[in-house]
């Protein structure tokens, strides 16, 4: 069992950054793919980023490409997400969520453990 908590989240000008972090609770977390979500009032969830357990490799949304960086230290416990260049269409409820497994994933379906979700706002 894996217990997900964010923070971080808050309002930021447009061009600003954000860091959200993800701490895990529970013994297998080094073995966890680790992913983040977003979900905008009226849409749907959907996929920000993920990292594989080791840290090794990392895949991003095409939104996010180049803005968001994703990075995790197992020996914390903690998964990051540092916002740069914040748009306002960034506005979202951001998630953290874990995977059984050790290998990312892109789908809402192949995670196994969400957090509450923390709110990020973006204003022009």
């Amino acid at each position: 069992q894996v217990q997900l908590v964010e923070s971080g989240g808050g309002l930021v000008q447009a061009g600003g950054s954000l860091r959200l972090s993800c701490t895990a609770s529970g013994r297998t977390f080094g073995r966890n793919a680790m992913g983040w979500f977003r979900q905008a009032p009226g849409k749907e969830r959907e996929f920000v980023t993920t990292i594989n357990w080791s840290g090794g490799y990392t895949y991003y949304a095409d939104s996010v490409k180049g803005r968001f960086t994703i990075s995790r230290d197992n020996a914390k416990n903690t998964v990051t997400l540092q916002m740069n260049s914040l748009k306002p269409e960034d506005t979202a409820v951001y998630y953290c969520a874990a995977r059984k497994g050790q290998y990312s994933a892109t789908y809402s379906r192949d995670y196994d453990y969400w957090g509450q979700g923390t709110q990020v706002t973006v204003f022009s």
